[in-house]
């Protein structure tokens, strides 16, 4: 849980227990969803090609007689060049236990494939997040594409950094009575964003997409703060020579901060939450998503890390 002594603060935010939260709920929900399609009904669920464009991984599940539930692993023959699978997560999906291409069988397909009962989701649900997560490495729910139900599956990001142009409620101002409302307020601006409901882990931290990069919001425990912050490179070699260099652009940067957490560097803002104006929400996502996916690979580099959505190719 995070420490209200340091609530204002970014160091009690776990990266790795929050993806792992959005991935548990994500599994969850899709159990939902694929115990309950009607007979002849397909869902198909894509990762989101952020920088390429061409056929990227998806997973499909079609839903026969008797509540059968089948999964297709997108393989190599539904996949553009860009997205070519390599021998090691060809061999992890069969692994997984995933039945490989078979063109000459009697349900020919070029994908990969297992099965399951709508009386037990929870089993293909959690081997196709398995999948998405560890074999076509999709960083984050967030950057998953549903082609139907995303409403219920998981929001898609936000396609462009929010605007600086305001709609006269945003500029409305109000006193919040706590953090209840004031993760209300939040959550209603980031619905608003992004068309869904975000994604919220089990510290009430929200998680979104914008562009390529993963965008965190949070509201402190007395409601005094906003913390919009993201997390650019990890891994970081040497922590002397970070503190050095952050230090430096800490000097020149314009309302963000940078911050060296363990061995992560993190971009944040904080804005004032009382009284809470959704206009100051909007500029501080945009201030950190833009700074973020500026500077990840160039910092990534400097300091001898990796940026969150590397790629595993």
């Amino acid at each position: 849980m995070n420490d209200p002594n340091d609530a204002s603060e970014v160091h009690s935010f776990d990266f790795d227990r929050s993806t792992d939260e959005a991935w548990s709920e994500f599994a969850l929900r899709l159990a939902d969803v694929i115990s309950h399609m009607d007979r002849g009904a397909t869902l198909r669920i894509g990762s989101l090609a952020t920088e390429q464009e061409g056929a990227s991984p998806f997973v499909q599940f079609r839903c026969v007689s008797g509540g059968r539930l089948i999964a297709e692993a997108a393989g190599n023959a539904s996949l553009s060049e860009e997205f070519q699978l390599g021998p090691a997560q060809l061999d992890a999906l069969e692994d997984l236990g995933w039945e490989p291409p078979n063109v000459d069988s009697e349900r020919p397909s070029e994908n990969f494939c297992t099965t399951g009962s709508q009386e037990r989701p929870n089993d293909l649900a959690t081997a196709a997040t398995r999948v998405l997560r560890e074999v076509y490495h999709v960083p984050h729910p967030a950057f998953l594409a549903p082609d139907q139900l995303a409403e219920i599956l998981t929001p898609p990001g936000v396609r462009e950094a929010p605007s600086t142009t305001f709609d006269p409620e945003d500029m409305t101002s109000r006193v919040v009575s706590g953090k209840a409302e004031l993760d209300r307020l939040i959550e209603t601006e980031l619905t608003e964003l992004l068309g869904h409901s975000p994604l919220q882990d089990a510290d009430g931290d929200f998680a979104l997409r914008v562009g390529s990069t993963m965008v965190f919001v949070r509201a402190t425990s007395d409601a005094h703060e906003v913390l919009v912050f993201s997390a650019v490179v990890h891994d970081v070699e040497g922590r002397s020579r970070a503190m050095e260099v952050l230090s430096d652009l800490n000097t020149e940067a314009r309302f963000v901060r940078f911050m060296l957490i363990r061995d992560r560097v993190f971009v944040s803002l904080s804005i004032f939450a009382q009284p809470f104006v959704p206009a100051h929400l909007h500029q501080a996502l945009k201030a950190v998503s833009v700074v973020s996916d500026e500077i990840d690979e160039h910092l990534a580099s400097k300091l001898r890390g990796r940026t969150t959505f590397a790629s595993d190719g």
